[in-house]
């Protein structure tokens, strides 16, 4: 196939057409203006898609959704992929730093090898749909060599995938011009596919750039993650300082959570007992009552013999440590602490 380096009027469909048909390996790189996609292909299967309109973004919002079924996927780890692996993007060293990331959190069983699938075809939808959106620009394939060291989790179909975002590309654009919602078609037979008809019935896009990935493209599968009842942890802030408990509250500002805060150690005991929380973050230093003697008597309710109880403190010598260890403290946080430390630590225990 030949690549074109200067630009010229483009046909996406038919290029992937083209690509399909004949079992391609590689990586087909489209550049537009100012936007490069990446299509990772093995004998014409997809294996990965991406491009370069802050792809990080997109991959935190997918997996904003996936963390409604993987309670695991918190913020915490979703800001260290990004402070791993986007630095490699921004210093260009690294042209697929955000399947890399895909690869980290299936290496650190963060997701399974399934669950890798499903978000990557989930991605592709989004970045085929805006590449068939392209009129103009450049294009080339890369040799397989470049990517026959990436980890493959799926091999999707090109023509299905493709032809499933022309559908919905075209549907999208005969909603915004007549206001009309169009239901997707059956599709009975492979032949009166999108790629059967692209020559002649191209998209029609009303101006030469690229759709946007960010305002107009939507998950294949965010119908069905929306409908599932998204768990809500509750978690108990146990504190005399005002400050430190609206730091938690703030670093703990997610749907995921419903954070009760008390500032009284005395009247901490009857408030937990009522609220029953999933987790309790336990200042050490109280007066009246400290943080390890309140520890010890939530040990012996019966309500809380299993419930993670972390202990907040500024102190960081071995006898505290051994003091927690003693009243059966689950954990130990020490101050200061940033948002990532302290939802690392609150998903360590819930999970």
């Amino acid at each position: 196939m030949t690549s074109y380096r200067s630009s010229q009027r483009l046909n996406p469909l038919s290029l992937l057409a083209q690509l399909s048909s004949r079992q391609a390996n590689g990586c087909l790189q489209v550049s537009s203006g100012s936007v490069v996609w990446s299509i990772y292909l093995e004998q014409g299967k997809l294996i990965y898609a991406s491009d370069s309109v802050d792809p990080f973004e997109r991959l935190d919002r997918h997996l904003r959704r996936l963390s409604r079924q993987i309670p695991t996927l918190v913020s915490a780890v979703r800001v260290q992929i990004r402070l791993i692996f986007e630095s490699d993007l921004e210093s260009k060293s690294s042209q697929n730093s955000d399947y890399q990331a895909i690869c980290w959190l299936v290496n650190q069983q963060y997701l399974n090898s399934s669950q890798a699938a499903t978000l990557i075809e989930a991605l592709a939808e989004e970045v085929m749909e805006s590449l068939l959106g392209v009129k103009e620009g450049t294009y080339q394939l890369i040799d397989q060599d470049k990517i026959e060291a990436l980890s493959k989790f799926c091999r999707l179909d090109l023509r299905t995938l493709v032809e499933r975002c022309y559908e919905q590309l075209r549907r999208k654009q005969f909603s915004e011009a007549t206001g009309v919602t169009v239901a997707p078609p059956r599709n009975d037979s492979g032949e009166n596919g999108a790629l059967k008809k692209l020559d002649t019935n191209p998209p029609k896009i009303t101006n030469n750039r690229p759709i946007s990935t960010a305002n107009n493209l939507k998950s294949p599968v965010k119908n069905e993650r929306d409908n599932i009842a998204k768990v809500t942890y509750s978690i108990a802030c146990i504190d005399d300082s005002p400050t430190v408990l609206n730091a938690i509250n703030s670093f703990l500002d997610d749907k995921s959570f419903s954070v009760v805060m008390i500032n009284d150690s005395v009247r901490a005991l009857m408030q937990v007992v009522r609220i029953k929380p999933d987790l309790i973050l336990l200042d050490v230093e109280m007066p009246n009552l400290d943080g390890y003697e309140l520890c010890s008597l939530l040990r012996k309710h019966p309500l809380f013999k299993m419930t993670p109880i972390i202990m907040v403190t500024g102190n960081t010598g071995f006898i505290d440590r051994a003091k927690a260890k003693l009243v059966r403290a689950s954990g130990y946080l020490t101050k200061p602490f940033n948002q990532s430390e302290l939802l690392k630590m609150v998903f360590k225990h819930l999970s």
